[in-house]
């Protein structure tokens, strides 16, 4: 069920302090600490370049990383903060914390669709439009879904695809509880849409211009 996980690759930092901090960055490289998981916190570094490749994909404070740290097993992390320059914005400290396979924390899970073709309310040229391609989920370290599915079979123009519809994998909850928000809905074709709304237009027009528009077509 669950997807790859992307490899995070760090050296240890041998020393501590600001001294060795500066050294790194003097380097091309950023320091960072990975803590928590009931064990000491080790002092890392990181490529810079590759850092902030990973930043500007966006997502990454709620990616879940497979950190490879030379001398270390290897552990499941989530970065829990990026210190940034105050002048130019470049990230100069990052914090990353330990996980177990049984933690339990939020990520934001991609949404699927399935049998589009057996879609009633597609056959008749609706439109699917999704309100949220992806959906903030509370899953286990250990077994994190790289994708949850809605099926589409038999679905009409006008129905709406709700949170509390789509069949959760076992151990996965929505972090939103108060309310069933919308994940996507079945719309009408645009054709049929234009012709309601004109007919809305229609019935709401002043008696004076119904009335004018019938001494044209009298004319």
């Amino acid at each position: 069920m669950a997807g790859k996980i992307p490899d995070f690759i760090a050296t240890e930092r041998k020393g501590t302090g600001k001294g060795a901090a500066r050294q790194a960055r003097r380097e091309g490289l950023v320091p960072g600490v990975v803590y928590g998981g009931g064990v000491d916190p080790t002092p890392i570094n990181m490529p810079f370049n590759h850092l902030i490749k990973s930043l500007r994909a966006g997502g990454f404070m709620s990616t879940l990383f497979n950190m490879k740290i030379e001398g270390h097993d290897d552990v499941r992390v989530v970065c829990r903060d990026v210190q940034r320059n105050v002048v130019n914005d470049l990230p100069i400290h990052v914090d990353f914390l330990r996980l177990k396979r049984d933690t339990r924390l939020d990520m934001a899970i991609h949404v699927a669709f399935i049998n589009e073709d057996k879609c009633e309310g597609l056959a008749k040229g609706g439109t699917l439009t999704v309100v949220r391609p992806e959906v903030e989920l509370s899953v286990l370290a250990g077994d994190i879904p790289d994708h949850i599915t809605v099926d589409l079979a038999g679905l009409e123009v006008g129905d709406t695809i709700t949170i509390s519809s789509i069949t959760m994998p076992e151990g996965v909850t929505p972090t939103i509880t108060d309310r069933d928000f919308v994940v996507a809905n079945i719309q009408a074709p645009s054709s049929l849409r234009s012709e309601g709304e004109d007919e809305d237009d229609a019935a709401e027009a002043p008696e004076g211009e119904e009335a004018a528009a019938a001494e044209g077509s009298e004319e």
